[in-house]
């Protein structure tokens, strides 16, 4: 999860710095359809790669995602990527609420105490600020909610598939999404630099989404986003090292609320995991 982390930083900041000529249409369809391009070359030449279980949820799956993907983008575009990933953030609190009402699960008070001080961590971290863009606060949350249930469901599909097929699928169904936006104005990279940011959106996104995938086999998905929520930190880091960002008290404090809840939540899931196999 945290491998997956660092790589969506990469692709988020990558994003920001790609020129506004490629709208979010046109990123959206360079990283879908990249991704089933790869998929396609290295899995394809053994197996059909579609085969999957429950196709009717992958499809599903990869339409929530790809509303997720689509208006964490547009959040980017319209905002600091900082204020952007602190409002998307919010989508652990958006898995359990999903987690309750399609798997009937309960959150102890000590699990619900590590998703707000996740939250509140990622918040002082970056200072949010409400002024700017509404759209791109209101794309930010609604992303956040998408997200949510995107790993909520990619818990039910990873106990039957893999996730090369779980990716496939999001990445077929965003590709259908974004295909005629880009279509009716298509803009291709002009420079090599282009070329080799576009591509490294592509697969970093797609070495984070398999890593993700393979992380959700082991922790339910609001779990998943608390650990997920470190990506915040490596973006903090970044601005610190390569933008000269002042490591001010709200790295520290933000970043100890978010590592510390974490730590905690880990150690939470070892204690249940004892208590089962009468450890």
């Amino acid at each position: 999860m945290i491998s997956a982390a660092l790589l969506f930083t990469a692709m988020n900041l990558t994003i920001k710095l790609l020129n506004p000529a490629f709208t979010v249409w046109h990123i959206g369809f360079f990283r879908f359809f990249g991704g089933i391009l790869i998929i396609f070359l290295i899995f394809g030449k053994k197996a059909n790669p579609t085969k999957g279980n429950n196709i009717r949820l992958l499809i599903i799956r990869g339409c929530v995602g790809s509303v997720a993907f689509i208006s964490l983008v547009t959040a980017i575009r319209f905002l600091p990527v900082s204020t952007a990933l602190v409002l998307f953030y919010s989508y652990p609190a958006f898995s359990a609420v999903a987690s309750f009402f399609i798997y009937g699960e309960r959150i102890s008070w000590s699990e619900m105490i590590c998703i707000a001080a996740v939250m509140l961590g990622v918040a002082v971290l970056f200072d949010v600020q409400l002024s700017g863009s509404m759209t791109g606060h209101f794309m930010a949350v609604f992303g956040g909610a998408f997200a949510g249930l995107t790993v909520t469901l990619i818990r039910s599909l990873r106990k039957n598939n893999g996730p090369v097929i779980i990716y496939l699928y999001f990445c077929i169904m965003g590709s259908l999404v974004a295909a005629p936006m880009f279509l009716s104005h298509p803009v291709f990279p002009s420079s090599a630099m282009e070329w080799v940011m576009v591509i490294g959106i592509v697969f970093t996104s797609l070495s984070a989404q398999l890593l993700m995938n393979q992380g959700f086999f082991y922790c339910r998905g609001w779990e998943g986003g608390v650990f997920m929520s470190s990506e915040v930190i490596f973006t903090a880091i970044i601005g610190i090292v390569f933008l000269n960002d002042p490591a001010s008290w709200r790295f520290w404090t933000g970043g100890l609320l978010v590592i510390g809840s974490v730590v905690v939540l880990n150690r939470i899931n070892a204690e249940k995991a004892h208590r089962q196999n009468g450890v």
